[in-house]
């Protein structure tokens, strides 16, 4: 069995052949049950995740530590769905960070505007620069990347490092001024109060949700969700697990209708993305197996090229 370390996984998913295969993961067959959520404390959660094709089993394991130095850490398995076998076993959090970060950026492309120009991303912790990474990537018209976080120091930091590595980055001092500028807002925190309220958004903003991943976390106010037109990874899980949408629903709000379409159902054509300029829109993400799927099967791929194996794992 083969361990694949951080690095080998990074390096197996480069974000345009990632978004493609997230897409075709999308739209095409796979068994995806709803992740199992289990509080080890008021605070820490462990999180369960399967899922398989007719070629494999992925299963990712999840601790969610917010008092921890790391705060979530991740494993994944594979295992062969035909003979039981265990192939590989993977670093969770980079595979994490790429295929979230390349979900989001895929629905962007539907969702935001043609014309975006500047990017912020909410938060500077370990997700926030792979969001900035991804969504300049798959959208090379982007000209400015703002960066805020609730401490001012890490997000000056990781502007830094994005700057470094060629990317149009700065720190934002002011979280509504930064809202107010950005045509794309990515929110990549582990919030359980609003921090970018809806009378912020300029006409025709795209809101990414990452950060929120059970019922008490928030990254947006009601108002925020009821200007827009909502598009979820999954149906499942976001009435179930996402509190950006299950708390204004709750109170009314916003209305089941308001939620428009699923990421597969966008992809398809089945349902529109982005309606006008104007329109503000908003992906919001839990996190789904089959994403996890999809990276897995090619971080395999390409450990098997480098062996000169001929097999492949694409059903």
């Amino acid at each position: 069995m083969r361990v694949y370390s951080a690095d080998e996984v990074h390096a197996a998913l480069p974000w345009a052949p990632l978004a493609q295969a997230l897409e075709a993961a999308f739209v095409g067959a796979a068994e995806v049950p709803l992740r199992h959520a289990h509080a080890l404390s008021d605070r820490d959660t462990l999180l369960l995740m399967p899922a398989w094709n007719a070629r494999v089993v992925v299963l990712k394991l999840v601790t969610v530590i917010p008092a921890a130095e790391a705060t979530v850490q991740a494993t994944v398995l594979v295992i062969d769905r035909a003979s039981g076998e265990p192939l590989a076993v993977l670093d969770g959090e980079a595979l994490t960070l790429r295929r979230t970060a390349a979900t989001s950026a895929l629905a962007a492309q539907r969702l935001a505007r043609a014309d975006a120009r500047t990017l912020l991303v909410v938060g500077s912790g370990r997700l926030a620069g792979w969001m900035a990474r991804a969504h300049v990537a798959l959208r090379p018209g982007l000209q400015r990347v703002l960066v805020w976080g609730r401490r001012h120091e890490p997000a000056v930091a990781l502007a830094r490092t994005l700057a470094d590595e060629g990317l149009p980055a700065e720190a934002a001092s002011e979280l509504e001024a930064a809202t107010r500028e950005a045509c794309i807002v990515c929110c990549a925190t582990t919030s359980t109060e609003p921090l970018v309220l809806g009378a912020w958004l300029a006409p025709g903003t795209h809101l990414d949700l990452v950060g929120g991943f059970t019922p008490r976390m928030r990254e947006v106010d009601d108002a925020a969700v009821a200007r827009a037109r909502i598009v979820v990874d999954t149906y499942a899980g976001a009435m179930t697990e996402a509190g950006d949408l299950v708390q204004p629903l709750a109170r009314g709000a916003i209305g089941r209708e308001r939620i428009v379409s699923d990421l597969a159902e966008l992809l398809r054509g089945q349902r529109a993305g982005r309606t006008d300029a104007s329109e503000i829109t908003l992906f919001k993400s839990v996190g789904m197996a089959i994403e996890d799927l999809a990276a897995a099967q090619m971080v395999i791929e390409a450990g098997a090229r480098r062996s000169g194996l001929a097999k492949t794992l694409r059903p």
